[in-house]
């Protein structure tokens, strides 16, 4: 106790015990709040810092008009911006690259390999094989950055400036994609074609309340492909900013070499992908059209050849592949964007209305700093202006000042100009000190007040300066703007197919055992073994049932739970096979024991239930019929009493029922009157007039042997029955 106790002490204090909330706010959410803020999720520019430090290293070494250069020279550049290992950096510049095809509007001319957004496996080559510059287009998010449009801070080791954003003149955020993972969000924003972002905004400058989609109908992405449009999801994405959409890959069918080739795919999957579902596909016997698939990607672009089987409907063949690969795609919808440093979810409107005032803002500050710079050469031209009227005084002033450090004060005093004025005229070359060179620079002078005054003008009025951003965007649209590449496809043309038309109908026989063994065998295979089904030792078969592979499968048990199984769903087997462990198949409880086995194509016939106190209850097997593919269902019969018989009938028919006491009764099921629900009691059959005597079991005319059944039949029931004759009890099958 003594040494444990010196052992406390010695513990920090701090160590033992810390408030788990306190703990979290000051180490945790740091870390979280810089995911966010500075790596994952876009800014209303549409770059991630990442971007925004690669493309502005790359524009302040002149490589907007330059030539290209090696691109581990801009990696190493950029790390002068961004402290990450050349290795993030260069893949960040990867997918910027025209080479690689991300974006819709590449924003880096590049040559070599970049690898493809489209295939997983084509690495890009390593940054010194490659070359890089920015893309004409980039001039746009440059335009006048360097008269203060957006504000600059400084880099991670103080040494340099940066942008915290770039002065894009079109709404970039929309037109080329951005996904990012933060902690506890995420951001998706599929790419919309620049042409039709333009004229969007432009409209909506006009009007608020504009519909959105009359100018901008769906996104558009640079692999192409299709969009199946429904307007009213569409419009629910653009409100909301979430939301998700279907996108199908484009094709065409060669004849003459009777094979689908595909030519654009979904953005969100890859050629690798696509072919490696198709073969997993076609070894599991659901596309036996299809003879072969391989990528033939080469310099004439993308392309996936698909060989079909003689004989083949390519339309059907495609309807499939749309089902059993990402031929047909999601593309998952999240717009989470940065606005002033918080993470906001908006729709299309919203981040066009927050661009705009980012955009109104860059113009306002770089129209600020024009009337500073024209105001402050309007000041020094004014003072110059004065010396036109006595340039020889000047001259005077300035051969006669004894000490330089006077000339300033004395062309103050002579010309009664300020110090700026003084400094400007006294830093006048000789030879500009004539009256032509002077008369020229004072000309100015109105072109700079006129200027100065529309600055002003446009300063003050909002509307003005939407105006020039609309002037801005249809130059834009007009210089850089493309056809839309992703295509948009109806519902009604999109054709589908069911899961269950894609699977293969066989007739097949199930058998069920007594430690509830389940084995599907297909009647082909069953016709041709000789040999004895295998089965766990001490089991035996206790149903076979005639079925198709589309059937369904009801397993009742006794805990009135019946589960539902589709045939297809059960692996097929051989005689030689012990078969499923039907617990383990469909996931049961532990103690739960399987009683019954009915099968059914279209739940048609009846359930049959007799219980130990003489009642059966017949119900409709539709009533285990769901609209979803539930696999369980409870209540499944009536669990008050227990059971000791169950059945399916087609059709209603004759049974016979038996009793501990030895009694016997032969009814039919007509007189059982059909109830609405599952777990009824059902009716009164068989009378027991003993106390403690009890229904032990049902059982057709055929499993009885019994050779005379008039003697126990009755007309009506309840009945209590007849005892067993003598010459009836060796006929009785146990």
């Amino acid at each position: 106790m003594a040494k444990m106790k010196k052992q406390e002490e010695i513990v920090p204090a701090e160590i033992r015990q810390q408030p788990i909330c306190e703990t979290l706010e000051s180490n945790y959410m740091p870390y979280a709040m810089s995911v966010i803020i500075s790596r994952a999720i876009p800014e209303i520019d549409g770059l991630k810092p990442a971007h925004r430090k690669l493309l502005y290293t790359m524009y302040k070494m002149g490589l907007l008009t330059g030539k290209m250069i090696k691109s581990a020279n801009i990696v190493g550049q950029t790390m002068q911006l961004n402290p990450h290992g050349d290795a993030a950096i260069y893949e960040t510049m990867v997918r910027l690259t025209r080479g690689n095809e991300a974006l819709l509007h590449p924003l880096i001319e590049s040559q070599g390999n970049f690898g493809k957004q489209y295939s997983r496996d084509m690495a890009f080559a390593a940054s010194r094989y490659t070359e890089a510059k920015l893309d004409p287009i980039c001039a746009e998010l440059f335009v006048d950055i360097g008269k203060n449009t957006v504000k600059f801070v400084d880099n991670y080791d103080g040494t340099m400036k940066e942008p915290l954003l770039l002065p894009t003149t079109f709404p970039h955020i929309l037109v080329n994609p951005n996904q990012g993972i933060a902690v506890g969000m995420a951001s998706n924003i599929c790419s919309f074609n620049l042409r039709e972002v333009c004229t969007a905004t432009i409209e909506f400058m006009k009007d608020e309340n504009c519909d959105i989609l009359q100018y901008m109908p769906a996104p558009d992405f640079s692999l192409g492909g299709g969009i199946i449009y429904s307007k009213e999801d569409m419009a629910s994405i653009y409100e909301t900013g979430r939301g998700s959409f279907k996108l199908r890959a484009t094709y065409s069918y060669d004849k003459s070499g009777n094979c689908i080739e595909i030519t654009e795919i979904p953005y969100t999957t890859t050629s690798e992908a696509i072919i490696s579902k198709i073969m997993e596909s076609i070894k599991a016997g659901k596309l036996r059209e299809i003879s072969d698939a391989r990528d033939e990607t080469g310099l004439d672009g993308f392309k996936i050849a698909i060989d079909l089987k003689r004989g083949t409907d390519p339309e059907a063949v495609m309807t499939k592949l749309f089902k059993l690969t990402p031929l047909e795609d999601t593309f998952s919808c999240n717009f989470n964007v940065l606005v002033d440093s918080r993470p906001m979810l908006l729709g299309i409107k919203g981040i066009l209305r927050e661009w705009i005032c980012f955009r109104t803002e860059c113009i306002k500050n770089s129209t600020k700093y024009d009337i500073e710079k024209k105001s402050a050469k309007l000041h020094l031209l004014t003072g110059l202006k004065k010396i036109l009227l006595d340039i020889d005084k000047a001259i005077s002033i300035i051969r006669h000042t004894e000490l330089e450090q006077d000339v300033v004060p004395n062309l103050m005093d002579g010309f009664s100009i300020d110090k700026t004025q003084a400094e400007y005229i006294a830093e006048i070359k000789l030879r500009n000190l004539n009256k032509e060179y002077i008369l020229n620079r004072t000309t100015e002078i109105d072109k700079l007040i006129e200027e100065i005054a529309d600055l002003e003008d446009l300063l003050s009025s909002d509307k003005k300066i939407k105006k020039l951003i609309a002037s801005q965007l249809s130059a834009i649209a007009k210089k850089y703007g493309q056809d839309r590449k992703t295509k948009l496809i109806e519902p009604s043309q999109a054709s589908s197919i069911d899961e269950e038309e894609m699977i293969d109908d066989y007739q097949l026989t199930l058998f069920f055992t007594r430690e509830n063994y389940l084995k599907k065998i297909p009647y082909s295979s069953l016709r041709q073994s000789s040999s004895e089904h295998k089965l766990k030792e001490g089991d035996e078969i206790i149903q076979t049932i005639e079925a198709t592979n589309k059937s369904e499968v009801l397993l009742f048990t006794d805990k009135a739970t019946v589960y539902k199984l589709r045939c297809y769903d059960i692996p097929d087997a051989k005689v030689s096979t012990i078969g499923e462990f039907v617990p383990a198949l469909v996931s049961s409880e532990p103690d739960e024991k399987f009683l019954y086995m009915a099968v059914t194509s279209d739940y048609s016939g009846m359930m049959l239930f007799a219980f130990e106190n003489g009642k059966i209850a017949k119900v409709s097997l539709s009533n285990y019929e769901t609209k979803t593919k539930r696999k369980k269902l409870v209540g499944a019969f009536s669990d008050k009493v227990p059971l000791c018989g169950i059945r399916f009938l087609d059709k209603d028919t004759e049974l016979v029922a038996f009793s501990d006491s030895n009694k016997v009764l032969c009814f039919s099921t007509e007189k059982v009157p059909l109830k609405a629900t599952k777990n009824t009691q059902g009716v009164q059959v068989l009378t027991l007039k003993k106390k403690n005597a009890k229904m032990v079991r049902i059982a057709s005319p055929e499993e009885t042997f019994i050779e005379d059944l008039k003697y126990y039949t009755t007309k009506n029931i309840p009945a209590a029955g007849c005892f067993l004759r003598k010459e009836d009890n060796g006929q009785l099958s146990i």
